[in-house]
């Protein structure tokens, strides 16, 4: 006997959790699509960090093949690689934390937007490094579910009985 991967029936106003990119809410339920997302997605993204390191290959050669000298290539080698161990920090963080908890030069989107497009190849082998731990972003999406279900809970608790059903004149302050 197999479980049925849809959850019941939520009252009115009850959370209802987030969908994940690239899997829904099925990390609820962790039914079959679950599963084969959670292998599918991580292979993705590796397979988009290679595209991605072979494009970078290609800039980098462009730049030796023009004769600066040795200097300017290793230059251009560290700038890669510096950008991407960022990116690669910032979206680990980003995945297991949420976009709210990022703090100092993590939560400069503007104006270190050129380091996240450079340092591409990092965020996505830490998408594929997140992918096998647990679906990118879903730690976030749970932990803010459960708060919201907790809260729920606290709600309901305190509404006992019939609050239309009061007596006249109760709960009223006396002047």
């Amino acid at each position: 006997m197999t479980e049925d991967p849809t959850p019941a029936p939520k009252p009115a106003g009850a959370p209802e959790p987030e969908p994940i990119r690239w899997f829904g809410t099925s990390w609820v339920g962790r039914g079959t699509d679950y599963r084969l997302r959670r292998v599918v997605v991580p292979i993705g993204a590796l397979l988009a960090a290679a595209a991605g390191a072979f494009v970078l290959r290609f800039a980098v050669e462009g730049v030796r093949l023009s004769d600066n000298g040795g200097f300017v290539n290793g230059l251009l080698v560290a700038a890669v690689a510096i950008c991407s161990c960022l990116a690669g920090l910032r979206n680990w963080k980003l995945l297991s934390e949420g976009k709210d908890r990022l703090t100092g030069w993590m939560a400069e989107d503007k104006s270190l937007g050129v380091v996240w497009i450079i340092g591409g190849v990092g965020a996505l082998f830490a998408y594929f490094l997140r992918g096998l731990v647990e679906a990118p972003g879903e730690a976030v999406k749970r932990a803010r579910y459960e708060r919201a279900t907790a809260q729920y809970g606290r709600r309901q608790a305190g509404r006992t009985g019939r609050p239309d059903a009061r007596a006249p004149g109760r709960g009223k302050r006396r002047r």
